[in-house]
């Protein structure tokens, strides 16, 4: 299906174009740049709508896990990916206050060419597959598109309230602009509008965290794996940014505002209490704006699909920020979302089936991962920031074949996806 252009009267009685697409992706996170990439690769009339003018945010995920630098290696990009000035986590161990360390997950020992967890700006890895997209002529990126309604026929399937999703209206340079399509996909993240406004409400799971991002100087003789710190009801965890250590300080649920009355001084001793090292630089968190609060959510949507229209990634089901994997997950929606809906979109015709051969094949894996981070927060991270008695670790982190198994979990999910072998580059 080509992409053909036409033109519309929007709700402010302007004339804008109309774009008709094979599937318009919302939302270019992980999820919606790889399936973008991947459609495209395929033929597949693609346009991206992303409401941000550019990739740039600070402190969102930045781990590629040994998984997606395997999918990154189906499709001949993977070394190309690793000429990014980057660091790897190969171990992750943790202190306690007593000084006794914690074994976290190796992925030294896992059989893949990608033993390590690769840290790298998301910003350069968007931009990246973006510009892969975009030789292909069948792909259209959009940005600074606000996406504002679906586009919904008058028709009702049966079994299904409301009819079926043809595209969408977006407001955007200058004016309302429509994009029609085969299939709408939404991409947009853990606040997403696309899910909202197809009606899906996500179930919530409880978190007993919450966390703050900021950064300090490195110093090069400073350990180059991640390190994380128990102590006095704190939790942090530190990852190696080259020059800066990218630091995660978990808090207590709803703790944020008590902590922003207390000051940033406190802050400071409390941060140097748990890591006594930071003592000699913890001078350059200066101002608020120099922390990021991340609000801990896990949730996901019973349907992923209507007629039409699919969810993926945290649009789908949001994670938290256990392990790091929200952006694995998230990518291997993508793969799988390609595998099984390349060849019904060539052909212009999608039917729930496909959509829902999507959704059964990565719902168990998502519930599952769902439930192994609510443990961690459950039995680790709780515990940790419990003021009324000393922590202690618990028994998966003292035996080395559970660790190990925790590295394979963390670094390839329940099970890996690869791309179908007619996709692959190699």
């Amino acid at each position: 299906m080509a992409i053909n252009t036409n033109s519309f009267t929007g709700n402010d009685s302007t004339k804008a174009s109309v774009v008709r697409t094979g599937c318009c992706i919302v939302g270019g996170g992980p999820a919606g740049a790889v399936l973008s990439l991947l459609l495209a690769r395929q033929g597949v009339s693609v346009v991206l709508l992303e409401s941000h003018k550019d990739f740039d945010r600070d402190f969102r995920g930045d781990t590629i896990h040994p998984s997606v630098m395997e999918i990154m290696d189906e499709i001949g990009l993977a070394d190309r990916l690793l000429q990014f000035p980057h660091t790897k986590i190969q171990t992750l161990t943790f202190r306690t206050a007593d000084g006794s360390i914690v074994g976290g997950p190796d992925f030294s020992h896992l059989k893949t060419r990608y033993p390590y967890i690769m840290m790298l700006p998301q910003v350069k890895f968007l931009e990246f597959i973006i510009a892969e997209a975009q030789q292909y002529p069948n792909f259209q990126l959009v940005m600074g598109a606000n996406v504002q309604e679906l586009i919904v026929s008058e028709t009702h399937p049966n079994g299904f309230e409301g009819g079926v999703v043809q595209g969408v209206r977006y407001r955007g340079h200058g004016g309302w602009h429509e994009v029609r399509a085969l299939l709408t996909v939404g991409a947009d993240g853990r606040h997403s509008r696309i899910r909202q406004l197809a009606g899906f409400v996500p179930i919530s799971t409880s978190s007993p965290m919450d966390v703050l991002w900021f950064r300090l100087p490195r110093k090069p003789e400073e350990p180059e794996d991640a390190m994380g710190r128990f102590g006095g009801g704190h939790l942090v965890a530190m990852f190696n940014r080259s020059e800066s250590w990218q630091i995660a300080y978990v808090i207590p649920k709803g703790g944020y505002q008590q902590i922003r009355a207390a000051g940033l001084e406190a802050l400071r001793q409390a941060l140097v209490e748990v890591v006594p090292e930071l003592s000699d630089r913890v001078h350059h968190l200066q101002e608020w704006s120099h922390v990021a609060f991340l609000s801990v959510e896990s949730s996901r949507c019973s349907r992923w699909y209507r007629p039409g229209l699919l969810l993926i990634g945290d649009a789908a089901h949001v994670m938290s920020p256990v392990g790091g994997v929200g952006i694995n997950y998230a990518i291997q929606d993508a793969v799988v979302a390609a595998n099984v809906l390349s060849q019904p979109l060539k052909a212009s015709s999608i039917n729930l089936n496909d959509l829902a051969a999507v959704q059964r094949q990565r719902e168990w894996p998502t519930r599952i991962i769902q439930a192994f981070q609510s443990l961690l927060q459950r039995q680790l991270i709780a515990r940790a920031l419990n003021t009324s008695k000393p922590f202690t670790p618990p028994f998966f982190l003292r035996l080395p074949i559970l660790r190990t198994l925790l590295a394979r979990l963390v670094g390839f999910g329940v099970w890996p996806v690869h791309l179908r072998s007619s996709q692959k580059t190699r």
